[in-house]
């Protein structure tokens, strides 16, 4: 008698759109096959009504505008995010800087014709230290105080999909949300996930190109650069990064710096961080973190484009 045994080959499932502003990617491998399209969708939507800058009715939106509202838990993990990243940075990081980005020109209003009696003045508003929640409110020191999680949410977003994927016995997958990326597991045929770091653009529209390639299992990475988001005003170029201790846009040789961390959301953070106070003053604080590497692609006092491994 031959028994014969069928043993299931799982299958890749991909998904893609847009979301939040730019693009997304889904791929994980399954012997059922299950497709969870409208589950992920919903993740995206309840993102988008809790932090979203860009959703008149989102409860960020909302808390901007000191309307009666409670919080829910995305948001108060955002602002937790934010806050541990302010106390690493000393500061680089605060999620109030929105007063200064939308002055500059960065959110949805126009840019203001900015002196620096106005920086001054705007900065006054900047400082983590002034706002937190108490009974699932927001409570700020200043009525005209705002939040801003643009640094954290797409890494957030990354890492709550993945945290859905796990639920369903999803171990290996790739999520990708804006760039901000979560690789979990491997390849069915043991390889891990291949990942792409773009080369530095001339200009916001310049056709992409890869500077590098790595292979990731298990861990989360993020670039963040300035040479995609910028404004451009009398033929000067002003970074979107804005240091919250200057009120002004970081003016650094740092072109682009690529965190890997254990999850999306602390390696966003940590990228934010690095454009902010630049190469040598990252390479510093990022010593002091565990299973943390960087990649920085940064102008060297030639002007010849370099690249650094930190690790």
């Amino acid at each position: 008698m031959v028994f014969a045994s069928c043993v299931r080959q799982p299958q890749k499932i991909s998904y893609s759109g847009i979301t939040q502003g730019s693009y997304f990617s889904i791929t994980y491998y399954d012997e059922d096959g299950r497709t969870f399209e409208d589950e992920i969708d919903s993740i995206f939507k309840e993102v988008d009504n809790s932090v979203s800058l860009w959703n008149e009715n989102s409860i960020i939106r909302k808390v901007n505008r000191n309307e009666d509202v409670v919080v829910n838990q995305i948001f108060k993990d955002n602002f937790e995010w934010a806050r541990k990243a302010s106390e690493f940075s000393d500061g680089a990081f605060d999620a109030t800087i929105g007063p200064l980005v939308s002055a500059w020109g960065f959110h949805y209003k126009k840019q203001l014709e900015m002196t620096s009696e106005m920086v001054d003045s705007i900065r006054q508003l900047v400082d983590y230290h002034k706002i937190e929640i108490i009974d699932d409110k927001v409570v700020k020191a200043n009525p005209n105080m705002t939040l801003d999680f643009n640094a954290v949410a797409q890494g957030y977003t990354t890492d709550l999909i993945g945290k859905f994927l796990e639920s369903q016995d999803i171990k290996n997958y790739l999520v990708d949300v804006g760039g901000e990326i979560l690789a979990r597991g491997t390849k069915p045929n043991g390889e891990k996930w291949t990942i792409g770091i773009e080369k530095p653009a001339e200009n916001y529209d310049s056709e992409r190109s890869v500077q590098i390639k790595i292979n990731l299992k298990d861990k989360g990475i993020v670039t963040s650069g300035n040479y995609r988001k910028y404004i451009e005003k009398d033929g000067i170029r002003y970074s979107h990064s804005i240091d919250p201790k200057t009120g002004y846009p970081v003016e650094q040789n740092l072109l682009s710096a690529t965190v890997i961390a254990d999850n999306a959301s602390w390696a966003d953070c940590l990228a934010t961080i690095c454009m902010i106070v630049g190469k040598e003053k990252a390479s510093k604080l990022l010593a002091d973190q565990d299973g943390i590497e960087a990649y920085f692609i940064f102008v060297d006092e030639n002007g010849t484009l370099q690249t650094e491994w930190f690790r």
